[in-house]
């Protein structure tokens, strides 16, 4: 099979594309709130209260949204959660135009409100974006749609950062805000371009709460499902560094804005480079084993990585660290969706929305925290120490997802 075979399906790369362009949106946005917010507070746990801003709206919504995705129209969900993110940007760029005769404590507070309303979009447009994509592929291609899918994320993760930072850095935030507008437009045409057919649950008379226990207790039902899901939680809960990296590039290297789009850039580098790699040598075989492989050697990575007192080994470090993160998101990825009927697609998407947003977004917050107490760097190597300990533990007492193979 060929790497491209799935970019001939038109609708498809639509829905990349218009992937793309918002999650390229959205990485500038979070870098140039994330060193605002820092710049305001010289405070490590107000990066961490970003995630708590974002994760609160979001777990709120998300399994009414994941049910809502079985009952109702996922490309408009995904279109009415593209227009919310932009309307949160609108904000911002009023924030930004008007900062100078804005008050620091008003404008940390507006900078969180965007925060939120981005939590509540995300909780509408993860359980329909990611129950979309089953439908718009053969199944046969499928693994290679989740590779694709993951290089354009992660492609984005590394011009956002980048291209955010140099932006700020030497333009400045209004300039910023706008091109953050115009991407946030293009995606929006893109999703709407898309041709897409959906089957609807045939359990539309059930209660909503019988409906949202229904899509939980396949999860939990699921044996593989759940062990690969809860390995990610508690390996990125524990091991993420992502949130402190302002910090790191204020008081560690001195990079300035510059720097710290580099840092966040480096892992979604190494994330492509092995999407590549996988589009031709696709984890297959083993890869339950391979699963555990890499979510241990990205703990390791975050143990050199706070130890490293040179920027350009913790870029390469932290570029190692996304190759392997990849392997484990495409793998995870692969077996939730194609493990799920498509009337349950929405609720099931709900509840990995949720692992993966507490894994992240509150990962953010113990990061601020452990910070806060333990000190930057010792925090981040007893998070990289606990995602091995995870591993471990995994391998030992979940012996379906060690087995498996694709």
């Amino acid at each position: 099979m060929s790497a491209f075979e799935v970019l001939k399906i038109k609708s498809f790369r639509k829905y990349v594309l218009g992937r793309f362009f918002l999650t390229f949106s959205v990485q500038m946005q979070n870098l140039i709130l994330s060193w605002m917010i820092y710049d305001i507070t010289k405070d490590p746990l107000s990066l961490g209260l970003i995630g708590i801003a974002e994760i609160i709206p979001f777990v709120s919504i998300v399994l009414f949204a994941g049910n809502m995705a079985d009952t109702f129209s996922r490309k408009k969900m995904v279109l009415g959660s593209t227009l919310l993110i932009s309307a949160a940007s609108c904000f911002l760029f009023y924030l930004s135009f008007n900062h100078s005769l804005i008050n620091p404590s008003s404008l940390l507070w507006g900078y969180y409100s965007v925060v939120v309303i981005i939590g509540l979009a995300r909780g509408f447009f993860g359980p329909a974006s990611q129950a979309m994509m089953p439908n718009l592929v053969p199944v046969e291609i499928f693994t290679n749609a989740t590779t694709w899918n993951t290089t354009a994320f992660h492609f984005a993760a590394v011009l956002g950062p980048a291209v955010g930072g140099i932006i700020y850095g030497f333009w400045g935030m209004t300039l910023s805000m706008g091109f953050i507008l115009l991407l946030q437009i293009i995606s929006f045409f893109l999703f709407a371009a898309i041709t897409y057919h959906q089957e609807y649950s045939n359990t539309s008379k059930e209660s909503t709460l019988k409906r949202l226990s229904g899509g939980i207790k396949f999860v939990f039902g699921n044996q593989i499902i759940i062990h690969s899901i809860s390995l990610d939680l508690f390996a990125v809960l524990f091991g993420g560094a992502v949130a402190l990296l302002p910090v790191f590039a204020a008081e560690i290297y001195n990079c300035g804005a510059q720097g710290l789009g580099v840092l966040r850039s480096a892992p979604a580098i190494g994330a492509v480079l092995m999407a590549i790699i996988m589009m031709k040598r696709p984890p297959a075989k083993g890869a339950g084993k391979i699963l555990l492989l890499s979510v241990a050697v990205f703990g390791l990575c975050m143990i050199v990585f706070a130890l490293s007192k040179n920027f350009y080994l913790s870029v390469l470090v932290l570029a190692l660290s996304g190759a392997v993160d990849n392997i484990s998101v495409v793998i995870r990825q692969t077996v939730v969706q194609l493990s799920t009927p498509d009337d349950m697609r929405g609720r099931v998407s709900s509840v990995n929305s949720i692992f993966i947003s507490l894994s992240n977004e509150l990962g953010s917050f113990e990061s601020g925290l452990a910070a806060r107490v333990f000190g930057l760097v010792p925090s981040v190597i007893y998070g990289g120490l606990i995602t091995i300990g995870v591993v471990g533990f995994t391998a030992k007492y979940a012996p379906d997802l060690r087995k498996l193979d694709m």
